[in-house]
């Protein structure tokens, strides 16, 4: 009786971790504030209206950096629709290193340092990179993105959320 309870309870895990990866409900993006490599200051609040895109992400990850130049190509498609993309750079990331990756790489959007871990702490603990949570105009998780996204999905998503 005890191997169905725990396969019971692992498959209760696993739809939950499922929920949890595509956004399932009406989970409500975390109301942080963060500063750009610039200085210039933001917060999830005053992104409401536009559909947005937090990427968290490292220059020691080989996924984030290989997804890096279609989150670019994303973020010019769609910034004059409404759509904004937050690069989050993970506490354990150099700054130096984040400054240097997005002034060669002229990183078009919000690059921010998540020195204390704060904004992947409310966001859900985030640890593993990349990780990118799509947002709506409402401030409302739609779908979270654990690895690299199928971008031509992602677009599809961007696209429904801009005309809604």
């Amino acid at each position: 009786m005890k191997k169905w309870l725990m396969i019971a309870v692992a498959l209760v895990a696993a739809v939950g971790a499922g929920l949890w990866l595509r956004g399932g409900g009406n989970e409500q993006a975390p109301q942080v504030a963060f500063s750009s490599l610039a200085g210039q200051a933001s917060s999830m609040e005053q992104l409401r209206g536009k559909v947005v895109l937090v990427n968290f992400w490292a220059t020691s990850c080989s996924g984030c950096i290989k997804e890096m130049p279609q989150l670019v190509s994303t973020h010019h498609k769609y910034a004059s629709q409404g759509y904004e993309t937050v690069a989050v750079a993970m506490s354990y990331d150099p700054p130096d290193y984040v400054r240097e990756y997005a002034s060669a790489h002229k990183l078009p959007f919000f690059v921010t340092l998540d020195s204390t871990g704060g904004v992947a702490k409310a966001f859900g603990e985030i640890r593993l990179t990349p990780t990118s949570v799509l947002i709506d105009k409402n401030g409302n998780v739609v779908k979270r993105y654990l690895g690299e996204p199928d971008f031509n999905e992602l677009h599809a998503q961007i696209e429904k959320l801009l005309k809604a």
